[in-house]
């Protein structure tokens, strides 16, 4: 019986010991070998002071390592934390004081920026990856030490299904990363329910690529081994081609695809699709953010045989809905629902008073299901308010993971998306929804992508701006667009200000950073500028 999240390698290796668990640069690692490399990395920590509950770092850029490392670490009855290998260093660090790490998984490429940490963190002990630091103190082995420990058994851990699996963090509102605690349970509940929901099969070919700190991972790295298919790792590289991206989904005859829209995006766009034959793709999966149904109309097109599915839920909780999309009309440009909840769990509907909302009416959306993460690691203060408790009987309440995502239930029960309750923003004094902004712009011919944030005036009031990637075809006119934004909106609705970008900064994970964007606006209206304020009158 599989209880425990590395049992779906184990059993895979029993049933496909030949077949390639994961696949990175034209090289595989057989489920066989995975388990006998995770083995002996385990047994390794175990024999250098790892214990039950330990947290280790997975400091790694994508290669068939980090299976090994996310693989060896729960053997060893720790808990991974992967780390950002683009994040700053300063991040990074935070991340090891602030969980506790002692070990670090890594690869040559990160040998000066763990020197560094280690000199302020004299609790970490080791690092596997890199040479020998010059000021010593910390045990160093390559990954061709540890290859060569291979093992048919992990050690002994006496790890439970409740206990820690893996820490993922992510931003703040504060802006000091937040680490969710998941255990075995909720990682395997997870690649339960996902499998059976995408019909995943030993013969399917998973392509990864999601960073290994971003949630999304997690498909792949459980669900690809629990069913026994092969994961092919996306190298970083080819998550910027999209000419190079397409080439490799065709080669490796990927079946199975889950990313943010964006990537899907750029494929549609600039993958030279025309000269691929991606026949062998029949689930393609997204999540993260909308779609713009424009751009997801076309690529349905362009790939008939695929399935589509909206996938939904915060990282706190994995996934909690999905939306198996069905062809789209040609003139429809709704936003495409989330769906509804899946099996074994259950979502609430709540308005600000924590009562239960009428169907078609608006509230926040919280789910209590069994992939749910334990609570954030020592944050309490988060704890305290990210679950909602509705008593059932004495003594006993049922936990519900408050998502902060405003959704309406429409007539035939599918859930959708309108945003989030911290995207709900005041502008001389009327309530504003970023979200409702963006999706009118998102029907704008010329737009391909947009961004909506507020800015801090000079004089210390919020003004909207819009950002703003043109389609290449079609040339971009600002001042249209506001007229077309002030023909679809409320005046104080209309962003005073659109800017044509080229591209948008980026997260790590591919989301939009609507951060960087407020930031360089706010630093741009330094001085605020009477034309523009003259012509945001003119318009509305």
């Amino acid at each position: 019986m599989a209880f425990l999240i590395p049992h779906l390698i184990d059993r895979s290796a029993e049933r496909y010991p030949d077949h390639d668990a994961f696949r990175w640069n034209g090289r595989g690692l057989t489920y066989a070998e995975l388990a006998r490399r995770a083995n002996g990395l385990a047994r390794f920590l175990r024999e250098n002071g790892v214990t039950k509950g330990d947290r280790i770092g997975v400091y790694l850029n994508k290669s068939l390592e980090t299976a090994v490392s996310v693989y060896g670490i729960m053997k060893a009855g720790a808990a991974y934390v992967p780390l950002d290998p683009l994040a700053p260093e300063s991040r990074v660090a935070f991340i090891v004081r602030d969980c506790g790490i002692r070990w670090l998984l890594a690869d040559a490429a990160k040998q000066a920026v763990i020197g560094r940490i280690a000199e302020g963190i004299p609790e970490l002990a080791g690092a596997i990856g890199i040479e020998p630091l010059p000021s010593g103190g910390l045990r160093t082995l390559s990954w061709d030490d540890i290859a060569v420990l291979a093992a048919d058994s992990p050690p002994e851990s006496g790890v439970m299904e409740q206990d820690l699996a893996y820490i993922m963090y992510t931003s703040g509102s504060t802006g000091a990363p937040k680490g969710m605690m998941h255990t075995h349970y909720s990682g395997l509940s997870y690649a339960r329910l996902s499998a059976a929901t995408y019909g995943v099969n030993h013969e399917d070919r998973l392509g990864n690529h999601s960073p290994l700190h971003f949630d999304m991972s997690t498909f792949e790295y459980f669900s690809g081994p629990l069913a026994g298919a092969t994961t092919v790792i996306i190298p970083e590289a080819y998550t910027k081609l999209p000419a190079s991206l397409s080439q490799l989904i065709d080669d490796e005859r990927l079946t199975i695809w889950y990313s943010v829209p964006f990537a899907l995006i750029q494929l549609l766009l600039r993958g030279a699709l025309e000269r691929r034959d991606l026949s062998s793709l029949r689930w393609i999966n997204f999540g993260g953010e909308p779609f713009p149904p424009k751009h997801l109309r076309a690529l349905m097109r362009r790939l008939p045989q695929a399935r589509f599915s909206n996938v939904y839920g915060p990282a706190e909780v994995n996934q909690c809905t999905f939306y198996h999309v069905p062809p789209l009309a040609e003139d429809d440009d709704e936003s495409v629902p989330i769906g509804r909840v899946w099996a074994n769990a259950e979502g609430l509907v709540l308005d600000d008073d924590d009562r239960e909302v009428s169907p078609g009416e608006i509230g926040e959306l919280v789910v209590r299901t069994p992939t749910m993460m334990r609570g954030y690691w020592n944050r309490q203060d988060l704890n305290a308010r990210a679950f909602y408790r509705r008593p059932v009987y004495n003594g006993y309440e049922d936990v519900f993971y408050r998502t902060g995502d405003l959704v309406q239930e429409m007539p035939d029960g599918n859930l959708k998306f309108l945003g989030r309750k911290d995207r709900q923003v005041k502008v001389r004094g009327h309530r504003v929804e970023l979200d409702e902004i963006e999706n009118v712009l998102s029907t704008h011919p010329a737009v391909e992508q947009n961004a909506v944030y507020p800015v801090r005036t000079a004089e210390g009031g919020t003004e909207l701006e819009a950002a703003v990637i043109p389609r290449p075809e079609i040339e971009a006119d600002s001042a249209a667009i506001r007229a077309y934004l002030a023909a679809h909106l409320p005046w104080y609705e209309v962003p005073g200000e659109v800017v044509i970008m080229a591209i948008f900064p980026r997260t790590t994970s591919g989301k939009i950073d609507r951060r960087a964007l407020r930031a360089q606006a706010e630093e741009n209206r330094a001085a605020p500028s009477p034309d523009r304020s003259e012509e945001s009158k003119k318009l509305v």
